[in-house]
């Protein structure tokens, strides 16, 4: 069974962190199972009460202490317990606002490495911009939760002048690290970019590409994701019998791509032999495996993993190439089906690039590549 991704949400007390959530969870499929573990203190769960109403499956509580140190021993319990009593698709940890997300997430690794069950897909802290200066240069707390983070969310950017917003953007900037970053769209982000690609989203090949589609038309009001750009890739094998992505070129490729620039990488791909993640693990379910076989991959910030996968990739539905009829024949069939989820101003540049061809390929010779931005 495919480990349960646990994405951690982590920022200064009353930055909206169960706003953030909360909006998440309607843009999850109906039978998608989210479960919550909230760090708080106080006996009175609030916030738990309101997210239990919500469409969330299970939720745990930490209360009267912080996560990262003094119940950081309960960790374990807590997502076995959640584990075992709603059998989650996800994982989603609250902390409190004090807790330090790098202790935290190294204990997620741990517990993944000795039980198996667990994979950390990402660390999101979030800004309360308007209330930035109340804390910038005496909160030790809060600098952390920035520097030992994957994606910042900037939060109530919207109440404040443009001014403030830069002075937030440049104290961050201090910290001199490469972190992505979004402005939330009054608490939204789109889950695409928030969450990483699991076994449970990826059923369906067409679910990689996270609902962007160049035949939709989006309404910004709805989707604000002016902050990223998105790239669809399809690689399509020529022949009958079954082909592989070229391995070499897909890891030199997950190697290069600078986390400032690419935030997220989505795909479903047709492997020869059982691929490693970053870590160096392979999948157990893909251990016996022989021939083609299909993995889930899912980069995030300069992470990823390989995972065993009964999905199957949609048939192509047209090729770039020189002959007049652009229809796929029969004999056809898409070998990789990727979104890559970009900053603004990155797009034009990583997509000739990986037009070029050398990044993402048929392994031996052949294929038809199609690169289309999409947002």
């Amino acid at each position: 069974m495919a480990p349960v991704p646990i994405t951690i949400v982590t920022g200064f007390l009353g930055s909206g962190k169960s706003t953030l959530i909360l909006n998440l969870i309607p843009q999850l499929p109906h039978t998608y199972k989210v479960a919550l573990l909230k760090n708080e203190f106080g006996d009175v769960a609030i916030d738990s009460q309101l997210a239990s109403s919500a469409a969330i499956s299970g939720v745990q509580e930490l209360l009267n202490g912080c996560i990262c140190c003094n119940l950081v021993g309960q960790l374990g319990d807590a997502l076995e317990s959640l584990r075992k009593d709603v059998a989650p698709d996800r994982i989603i940890i609250e902390t409190s606002g004090s807790a330090f997300p790098a202790t935290l997430a190294m204990e997620v690794n741990r517990l993944g490495r000795e039980t198996g069950n667990y994979v950390l897909d990402g660390v999101v802290v979030v800004i309360d911009v308007e209330n930035w200066k109340g804390y910038e240069d005496t909160s030790y707390t809060a600098k952390m939760q920035q520097k030992y983070t994957d994606l910042i969310v900037f939060n109530k950017w919207e109440l404040v002048d443009e001014r403030t917003y830069e002075d937030c953007l440049d104290r961050v900037g201090d910290l001199d690290l490469q972190i992505a970053n979004v402005k939330s769209d009054k608490g939204r982000v789109d889950q695409s970019l928030l969450l990483g690609l699991d076994s449970a989203l990826a059923k369906d090949g067409d679910s990689v590409h996270g609902g962007y589609s160049k035949d939709k038309k989006h309404d910004h009001s709805a989707d604000h994701q002016t902050e990223v750009e998105v790239l669809s890739i399809n690689l399509v094998s020529e022949g009958g019998t079954p082909k592989s992505v070229d391995l070499d070129s897909l890891e030199t490729f997950l190697l290069s791509a600078p986390k400032d620039e690419v935030y997220r990488i989505k795909a479903l791909v047709s492997a020869s032999h059982p691929l490693a993640s970053s870590n160096g693990d392979i999948d157990d379910s893909a251990k016996s495996h022989e021939g083609i076989a299909i993995y889930v991959l899912n980069w995030a910030f300069g992470r990823w993993t390989f995972t065993y996968s009964n999905a199957t990739l949609p048939a192509p539905l047209k090729v770039a190439s020189s002959a007049a009829d652009t229809s796929v024949p029969t004999n056809h069939e898409t070998i990789l089906r990727m979104t890559i989820i970009l900053a603004r101003g990155e797009a034009a540049k990583w997509k000739a690039r990986i037009e070029k061809g050398d990044l993402i390929e048929q392994e031996g010779q052949g294929g038809f590549l199609i690169v289309d931005r999409v947002v």
